[in-house]
This record gives structure tokens, sequence and C-alpha cells, in this order.
């Protein structure tokens, strides 16, 4: 009876009050009402969402619009794999120099020559300028297609470009021409300034590029000439070419050659190649001497300065009777580290403190040593040319870090056969370009013109070279290089009569490497050669990918 009381309760408690909620769970009326609410809640909750998902998708969808159609991708430059082009009665000289002088991402070839009238019909006369006179062209990387010429005064003397890196400079070559000296820009051809060449100074190349001397926030440029009594300086501005100062002397003798290098303090020093070695004069003492408080702001060097005559001011680098050349290894170290070749030996001195880090006793030299990397330590490695007799050169690779042999070979030294040149690739290694003839491919003792070939060298299978034909002109300028940041490798070859400065038939030449590929020899070369087959080796050339220092 309890039970049945307690029942009747619920029931009237659940019919007198829906919002309740009864002991045996079930929901209350307050309680489904907040149920309700809640679940309107979700569902807007979830419109929304559904909302942003679709506003995102939409959003998406342009940007893939714009960027697939409205927004054009970057072109590649379509260029030829191959180009030349060739002036009649023209004369050349050796200067050749690979320069991005337009826009669309490809070097571009700059060169001299000496002729009546230019490609785009621009004479001499119409210049006001004697004829022949000379001409500057820069011809278009893809296709060889002249960019610009401009008309000079003859004669030619030296030109240099790459002189506005690391500048505020708004011109890139400098010339040296009749009695006069030329600034161009090299993107359009236009002078930026001329100036008479100073007196009593007949320069020679390179042009020295130096800091700011004269306040103007252009760096400026050194001009060094020598003849049978002494070395003299100039400083010119960078700005308007107008000089600097006095005219310093060096030196009371005259030197062979000149470089300036850039020691671990931040110092200039201006080295000379004299009979007794090569000597380092610092950049602060010449500009006091051109004109005092010009070397604030210039830095000194202690360590150098310690070794420095106390009255000449000269620094000893190396002393020898016999040095022929002087190269920078530029591209591994700041500062570089300096190559000696002298008559019985190549050395080099670290940059830093003037140690000797390696010797490597050799014959006489051929040409000027090139640079690449045989090996992957990340140091250039040298290539030297040694005569050794009989019309015979032993083409050396010595290692960067110890001096030490890499690689060698014997070639017929062909007549006017370039100095080797590289190409780094992206696997640390550079591919090596030889020029010569193995003995075994001619007939006679004696190498003609005719027999001269070029070889690529690929340090991997340093037991095979791939021969090609070469040209049966008269090789004035020869580069290989990139064209395109870190791709296109080519070689430019610059021909013409085989005197400097007469007159004939002048053609500048373009060749895409790997295109020499499937119509070379593969010549096998010492012991161990043969594990692979020719097609083999040819398809590791044309798997390379070449890249910048």
């Amino acid at each position: 009876m309890e039970t049945t009381d307690h029942a009747t309760e619920r029931d009237r408690a659940t019919e007198s009050d829906p919002l309740k909620r009864g002991e045996d769970g079930a929901e209350t009326g307050i309680a489904l009402s907040a149920k309700v609410l809640k679940n309107k809640s979700f569902a807007k909750l979830t419109h929304w969402r559904t909302a942003v998902f679709f506003l995102s998708l939409f959003i998406c969808l342009i940007i893939v619009f714009a960027f697939s159609f409205i927004i054009p991708c970057p072109v590649r430059p379509q260029y030829l794999i191959t180009w030349n082009r060739t002036f009649s009665e023209a004369a050349t000289y050796d200067f050749l120099a690979i320069e991005a002088a337009s826009n669309d991402k490809v070097m571009d070839v700059l060169f001299v020559l000496r002729m009546k009238e230019g490609s785009q019909n621009n004479t001499c006369t119409d210049a006001g300028l004697p004829s022949p006179c000379m001409f500057v062209l820069a011809v278009d990387g893809t296709d060889g297609e002249t960019l610009w010429e401009r008309p000079l005064h003859p004669e030619f003397h030296w030109a240099q470009c790459g002189l506005d890196k690391g500048t505020q400079r708004n011109w890139d070559c400098l010339l040296s021409h009749s009695d006069q000296f030329t600034a161009i820009d090299k993107s359009s051809g236009a002078i930026r300034w001329q100036q008479p060449q100073p007196p009593s100074l007949n320069s020679t190349v390179p042009a020295l590029s130096v800091p700011d001397l004269d306040g103007d926030k252009v760096s400026d440029v050194a001009l060094v000439a020598s003849d049978n009594t002494q070395t003299q300086l100039v400083f010119l501005s960078g700005k308007t070419g107008i000089q600097i100062g006095s005219t310093v002397v060096l030196d009371s003798t005259q030197t062979a050659s000149h470089l300036l290098h850039h020691t671990a303090e931040g110092s200039h020093y201006v080295l000379l190649q004299k009979d007794s070695g090569l000597y380092g004069l610092a950049l602060w003492r010449i500009a006091a001497k051109a004109k005092p408080g010009m070397e604030v702001g210039l830095k000194k060097d202690k360590y150098w300065e310690r070794k420095a005559n106390a009255t000449s001011g000269l620094v000893p680098v190396y002393k020898s009777d016999s040095v022929r050349r002087v190269l920078r290894t530029e591209g591994t170290d700041d500062p570089s580290n300096l190559l000696f070749v002298t008559e019985k030996e190549v050395a080099l001195i670290d940059g830093k403190n003037l140690q000797l880090q390696w010797r490597f006793n050799t014959s006489s030299v051929f040409t000027e040593p090139s640079f690449g990397h045989f090996n992957k330590d990340g140091l250039l490695d040298i290539v030297v040319e040694e005569d050794v007799g009989n019309y015979t050169k032993r083409v050396i690779i010595l290692d960067g870090k110890s001096g030490g042999v890499l690689w060698e070979v014997n070639l017929m030294a062909s007549p006017n056969s370039p100095r080797p040149d590289s190409i780094h690739t992206t696997n640390s290694y550079s591919i090596f370009v030889l020029w010569g003839t193995i003995p075994s491919e001619i007939n006679s003792s004696v190498p003609l013109i005719s027999d001269r070939r070029s070889y690529m060298l690929h340090p991997l299978y340093s037991n095979v070279l791939l021969e090609s034909n070469s040209v049966m002109d008269h090789i004035v300028m020869f580069k290989a290089t990139l064209l395109e940041h870190g791709r296109h490798a080519a070689y430019i070859l610059l021909t013409g009569p085989g005197t400097n400065g007469a007159e004939g038939t002048v053609e500048l030449r373009k060749q895409k490497l790997k295109q020499e590929v499937p119509y070379s020899k593969v010549i096998r070369i010492g012991t161990g050669g043969n594990s692979e087959t020719d097609e083999y080796i040819k398809e590791a050339f044309n798997r390379l990918r070449f890249s910048d220092w």
C-alpha cells in the first residue's frame, strides 16, 4: 500500500509539472528546454564551420587561378645550343669578358674589334673618328645577336670588366685606348666618363679597384705604370675619372706585374713583382703620399706592418730572383692565397700570415696555371702545364692543400693551344678542359695546328679523356663558363688572325659543353680505364649538373 502511494505521487508530479524531472531519470521540462537550446547552438556552429570551409576553399581557388592564369610564370630564356658571329676585314685582341649585359639572366660576351663599320650600321666616320676605329661589342649569350656596340678612338691598349662588383659605380668596364681612359656601362654601352691619360703614365692591366678615397661614396680606381726607371701609381675617381691627388712613385725600379691584396685585418696592399721577388706596399701609405689625409679610414694590418721596411715601407712576401707569375687563388679563402710560378718551382703562400704552404719542383711552365676542384676537399687545385721537351708538355693537377700530384698526363704541345680551364659541378668537383694532342693520335713527332684537340676530364673517371676535334683557326681567347646561374655550361671561342691586332676574319663562337659529348672520342690513358664502356663514360658526362663556385 505504501508503494502504491509513492507511485501515485510521482504520477501526479509528472502530470501537474511537466518541467520537473521524476526520480526515475525522465527529463523534466527545464532540462529538455536546455537541451533543445544546446542543439540549436551546435547547429548554428556547424553552419559557421561549413561557411568558413567553403570561404577558405574559394580563396584558395582564387589564388591558384591567379598564379596559373593572371600572374605570368617566369620564363627561362630560350638559347641556341651553338651560335657564331663572323666579322670580315676586322682585327681583334686578347680580351674577352663574360658579363650580364642584359636582363634575361643569361651571361653575355664582351670583346673588342677594330673595323670600319659596326654590325648596327654604326660607322667610324659618323662617330667623328678615324677609320678604321675600335668597337666595343656586347653580344647576347642566348643567340649571339648584338646587344650594343660603342665606337671609340683607336688604338687599343687594354680592357678590363667586372669592376662594378661590390661597389657603387654605375660602370663596369674600363678601357685604355689611344691616350684616353673610358668607363663604359656594360648594360647599355653608354660612356660614363672619359679622361685623358695622366702624363708619362702608360699603365698596364689590371686596374685596381680600391675603396672610396675622395669621399663621394663611390669606390675608386688605381692605375700602376712601370718604365725602365721607376714604377708609379695614380688614383682616379670612380665617379668622374678625374685624378685624385698627385702621382706616387712606388719603387725606383721597374716592376713586371702587380696585384691588389686584401689581408685578414681588412687592409689593402699593392703587390709588386720585382727582380728580387714579390713585395707589398700598404694602400694607406700610398694614399698618404698622393694626398695627405686621404689615408684616413684605410685600415692597417699589424702583422704585415711588422714585416715592413722602415724606410720604403715594402713588405717582403716571397723572395726569388726568378718569379715568372703571381696569381690569387680566388674563390676559396678570404684573403686569397698567393700562387707563385718561378723558373724551377710552383709555390703557395698563405695570404694571411705569408707562410709557405707547399712547394712543388718543376721545369719550365708553359702557360699560366689555372684552377679547379679535382677532389672534394673544398680547396682549389692547380693545373700546371710543364715543358718536358720534344714538343711535349706534362699536364699536372696539384692538390691545393698539400701540393701533391693528383693527376697527370703527357700531351703533344700543339701550336696555339689555350691554357686549361674548368667548370664547377654540383658534386663539388670540376670538369677540366685541356688542349693539345695525345701522342698516339698523331703520326708526326712535330705537332701541327691541325693536330690540336680539346679534351674533357671527369675526376671520377680520371683514366679516360673525352676528345673533340678542335677548330683550325687561330684561337685568340678561350673561356669555359656558365652562362646561367647553376646551369648552361658552354665554352666561348674568339678566333682571328695569328698576329694580335692584324686584319682578317674574326669569329666569335659559343658551344654548349654537353653538345660535344655524343661526337667525342673516349681515349683511355694509364691503366684501369677499361672497366666502363664508351657509352657509360659519355652518359656520365651527360648526367653532369653544373654549379657556380
